[in-house]
């Protein structure tokens, strides 16, 4: 039986070795942080002429976020929030863009296509974004009566949106390990469109069922000339829709993924390097974890109250646009209780609840938590457990550990008191982020279990870890912090702090949120400026 287990061993960080890369950037060689699908008509987005009027917890929530009739200018408006440019920034010369979805090192291995109606000045037919231009290029035009029998089949009027991933992009510098940074952001923009979809009254829905087959031939990427070395791989496809409509079908019935076969596809991809490295271990580890077909499924995660809440005063696209990473922390920074325990909350999967409510699987992550500096909390390690099992992680750790519940109904458990600084940052590659901080994360996957019936399920847990980084980013935004992703740690290391013995579970993810030092160095331009 093919397994992902010996792509997930091989790419562990150890004390005494690193996983393997190139070792030293070749900054001539940089990949191009933009795709463009060279000789397609462009299609140029509006930018918001005003910002949704929502607040920090209409993010999550949905019931004050009104309906807005799908159009040019809301799609935009929900590109420019969840995957278009954020800012530049400039010092010495150099000038990069941010964007408003995270990526591991700003590579950026993601790419959207969307599906679209006819609307007064474009047709029906398969987009890519261009996040750059904040345009849409057309790719494929659809034939008469194609639109119009994918709505029958959905019963409602809405639109596709898919996510993508260039390995090439993360491999140039994290070598053999890039695949799990290239899932990990595809959480990140799945997250991102979901709670960006959620501000106009949408819901995005993942197709479940569908297989990475028929993800790739719905976007024509099996009749696309790619360069070599820098192909795109199919991730997702979601359908976008009225977020009261429910229930509707995640997938697409043969015979209309067969009409997209017969799609004529234009665009030629540009080079993004001039030279590769081909890491060959993640081909597999990607052919290994290929997606088949599957059956339907819907989930349901309950409707929890949620805790009392820390309330922002920032507004939910100021919290969107404003997410940056932080790359030094300051040790005496804290957060209080219920901004602590208002963060985590976010993070639980519910019913009618962005962005886990986008349904990719029932909940398989769980936070490893290094409390430094949150008031009226004892600094220790603690234990959130979402996937609403404490007895199966509790049985899989280290018997001395307390479990004391930290809040009623909440499923937050204190493991340990003391001082976990030097612990936290040893850990997450001796980054002092991790120590300096607030609280860091690490996030705990089932692992075996999941892995040995579905290894294309590997993919689903990490892209559950970066939706809840996404979380995690725009809850330290909106309580005046900032939040780090961190995905250089000792895995095994984890692994013994916690008592583990087999696999059952694993370290996928690691974060870190805290009171951040800027650097006063950096200089910052609007995102458009450049047009």
């Amino acid at each position: 039986m093919n397994t992902i287990m010996p792509y997930h061993e091989d790419t562990k960080h150890h004390l005494d070795r690193y996983a393997r890369s190139a070792g030293q950037m070749d900054w001539n060689n940089q990949p191009d942080p933009f795709r463009f699908y060279e000789g397609t008509p462009q299609i140029s987005l509006p930018f918001l002429r005003q910002e949704p009027k929502a607040a920090h917890q209409d993010l999550y929530l949905r019931e004050n976020n009104a309906f807005q009739p799908v159009s040019l200018e809301t799609i935009g408006g929900f590109l420019e929030l969840s995957l278009a440019l954020s800012a530049w920034k400039a010092v010495s010369g150099s000038q990069w863009s941010l964007r408003i979805n995270p990526s591991s090192g700003n590579l950026h291995p993601s790419e959207a296509h969307l599906i679209l109606p006819a609307f007064e000045t474009s047709g029906t037919g398969v987009y890519h974004y261009n996040p750059l231009l904040h345009a849409l290029e057309q790719r494929a035009e659809f034939p008469s009566g194609l639109w119009q029998k994918i709505q029958r089949h959905f019963n409602a009027d809405g639109f596709f949106i898919g996510l993508s991933s260039i390995f090439w992009r993360e491999s140039w510098k994290y070598g053999e390990r890039a695949f799990r940074y290239c899932n990990i952001d595809a959480g990140h923009a799945l997250a991102g469109l979901s709670m960006a979809a959620n501000l106009f009254g949408w819901r995005v829905i993942y197709l479940n069922a569908l297989s990475d087959k028929d993800v790739s031939t719905v976007f024509g990427f099996d009749r696309t000339s790619w360069h070599e070395m820098e192909a795109e791989q199919p991730e997702m496809l979601c359908f976008v829709c009225d977020a009261r409509h429910t229930p509707l079908p995640r997938s697409l019935p043969p015979d209309l993924v067969s009409r997209f076969s017969t799609l004529s596809f234009k665009g030629t991809p540009n080079r993004l390097s001039r030279e590769h490295v081909n890491w060959e271990i993640i081909s597999e580890a990607a052919a290994v974890s290929e997606k088949p077909k599957t059956d339907e499924k819907r989930y349901d995660y309950g409707n929890a109250p949620l805790l009392k809440q820390a309330d922002s005063s920032l507004s939910a696209s100021k919290i969107i646009r404003q997410r940056r990473s932080g790359m030094a922390y300051n040790p005496e920074g804290a957060i209080s209780k219920e901004q602590f325990l208002s963060i985590l909350d976010k993070t639980l999967p519910r019913n009618q609840f962005a962005p886990f409510d986008v349904e990719l699987g029932g909940p398989c992550v769980n936070l490893l938590l290094f409390v430094h500096n949150v008031n009226e909390v004892e600094p220790g390690m603690y234990f959130l457990v979402r996937d609403k099992n404490p007895n199966a992680i509790k049985d899989a750790c280290e018997p001395r550990f307390i479990w004391e519940p930290v809040e009623k109904n909440f499923p937050l458990y204190l493991l340990q008191v003391g001082d976990f600084r030097d612990i936290a940052t040893h850990v997450s590659c001796h980054q002092d982020i991790a120590g300096d901080s607030a609280f860091s994360v690490g996030m705990i996957g089932k692992f075996r279990d999941v892995l040995e019936k579905s290894a294309w399920k590997y993919r689903h847990l990490f892209w559950e870890s970066g939706m809840i980084g996404q979380v995690l980013y725009l809850e330290a935004e909106a309580h005046s912090v900032r939040g780090t992703g961190i995905g250089c740690y000792f895995d095994d290391e984890v692994h013994k702090l916690l008592g583990f013995n087999d696999n059952t579970y694993q370290s996928l993810y690691h974060f870190t949120i805290g009171q951040a030092i800027e650097d006063r160095r950096l200089f910052g331009y609007p995102p458009y400026h450049h047009l």
